[in-house]
């Protein structure tokens, strides 16, 4: 049977043209919502049944249902917008559509029946296209396990995930976006030429009713569900043009038990955990600080940030999962490749990096106003409290930073991690469940340290369990605490 069906390309909007003959192995569409996407994907595939190129393809979400009510439809309304549903037989009960004309088919299944999907055949040979619709709400372990039913045959493959990003710190953007293994198309409401004034005025009404809203299901940015802390449009205006580290890496050193000697840097882009996006050659005057996060409780990452005190920009940033003492000897090596920076790290959990700090000999740390509960004596401490007075009062600053001067934020990892931060149901601001603060934390310590850089020049004695008082280290010229610092 002799069939002529033309397809004009008036029916597709403009930025999705592009990918209709794509055939890469993995296919990202995603951005805001009513762009259009999940439309122009049903349009694809039913051209592809429609081609003599074999096109077995199945269709997943998260739960069978929503396929129901959601992909199954939207491929038959496309047959019905085209005028061809005659040239397919649609069996509503399996959820199966095949092309008469060429025997192509399409299945539906469900992430909740493993099963099924394992089940599932073709009668025109092997499965070859899979499309992942909310491909976000599925579990990495279940998309791979869709990976591996692509494998064998003769046959082209390809993957397809469609989604509204939401969390920043998602698998999916890390796996297939970050690494660049997928090809992406983005779009938003504006690239979709089929809606109405109407709705175009509904959507843009939420700039100024929700911001948030706005910027991440109309816009399509990275967010996180909930409100955040801190501010969305700031955040996502300098993700676009931060800076990429000048070098990443790690110190290598001597150690033989008592100090630490022969300081040297490390290149190393892929496995390095210390990110530097301003090296220390400015005027000498230039001082630095550093404020470090240890990991505790609900925490899994060390975190140390150094500022230009000067200027309050961020300069570098390390973050690792380390044990206590490899944290520590990191940071001595990197408080004295920043000038000998006044560090300072949090004492909650853990006050061992403190106290081997000072037994390295490092000659600037970070001093507090200790009261004795017993004695009633106000004496002084190393290192930073987090209290629940000090924690809201140091997040307040970096709130303010971000909205204000985001531009002197250089680094993505912490970015991402500051556009999670929400307030939980008693008003607390906290990392999402599943998610860390780690950043926030060490980010609004080092702006905290900072105060004491600049305006703290007096001599300050050191509580007696230190052993050393603060006036003898700040003279001390660290000779053979740390030779020159070289690049290998």
């Amino acid at each position: 049977m002799d069939v002529n069906i033309k397809i004009s390309k008036k029916v597709f909007n403009d930025v999705y043209l592009p990918y209709i003959e794509n055939e890469d192995r993995y296919l990202i569409f995603y951005g805001g919502g009513s762009s259009g996407k999940s439309y122009f994907i049903a349009q694809r595939w039913v051209y592809k049944l429609l081609q003599p190129k074999k096109c077995n393809l199945l269709i997943v979400r998260q739960t069978g249902d929503t396929n129901r009510r959601s992909t199954f439809p939207l491929i038959k309304q496309v047959l019905s917008n085209w005028n061809i549903s005659e040239h397919f037989k649609i069996n509503e009960s399996d959820m199966r559509i095949v092309c008469k004309l060429t025997g192509n088919e399409v299945a539906f299944a469900g992430l909740d029946d493993v099963e099924k999907i394992k089940s599932i055949t073709f009668a025109n040979g092997e499965l070859t296209h899979i499309w992942i619709e909310e491909a976000t709400e599925c579990q990495e372990a279940d998309i791979n396990q869709l990976k591996v039913r692509l494998r064998g045959g003769k046959s082209k493959k390809q993957m397809v995930l469609s989604f509204n990003p939401i969390n920043i710190q998602h698998w999916i953007k890390k796996h297939f976006i970050d690494s660049g293994l997928a090809t992406v198309c983005f779009s938003t409401y504006k690239d979709n030429k089929f809606l109405t004034e109407d709705d175009i005025k509904a959507l843009e009404d939420l700039k100024y009713t929700d911001e948030y809203t706005y910027e991440v299901y109309c816009l399509g940015r990275w967010g996180i569900l909930g409100k955040t802390v801190f501010n969305a449009r700031a955040i996502q205006e300098r993700l676009e043009h931060i800076p990429k580290p000048i070098k990443s890496g790690y110190f290598t050193y001597d150690y033989d038990g008592m100090k630490i000697t022969n300081i040297k840097w490390v290149n190393n882009k892929e496995n390095g955990y210390i990110n530097i996006y301003q090296i220390p050659n400015v005027p000498h005057q230039t001082k630095y600080c550093i404020g470090g996060d240890t990991a505790g409780e609900g925490s899994d990452f060390f975190t140390a940030h150094v500022l230009d005190a000067r200027t309050g920009e961020q300069v570098a940033v390390m973050k690792h999962q380390f044990d206590a003492d490899q944290y520590t000897r990191q940071v001595y090596c990197l408080g004295m490749y920043y000038k000998q920076a006044l560090v300072g790290i949090e004492a909650n959990f853990d006050s061992y990096p403190l106290r081997e700090l000072q037994r390295l000999g490092y000659p600037n740390q970070y001093v507090r106003q200790y009261q004795d509960t017993y004695t009633g004596k106000t004496e002084k401490r190393f290192g930073f409290k987090t209290t629940s007075l000090t924690r809201p009062t140091i997040i307040s600053r970096l709130i303010a930073i971000v909205r204000e001067e985001c531009e002197k934020l250089n680094d993505k990892d912490t970015l991402e991690e500051l556009l999670t931060i929400v307030r939980n149901e008693k008003g607390r601001i906290e990392a999402p469940e599943g998610g860390h603060d780690d950043q926030m934390m060490g980010l609004a310590i080092a702006y905290e340290v900072r105060e004491q850089v600049v305006f703290t020049h007096d001599a300050i004695h050191v509580d007696p369990f230190f052993n050393f008082t603060f006036e003898k280290t700040a003279n001390h010229n660290a000779s053979g605490f740390g030779d020159k610092i070289t690049v290998v």
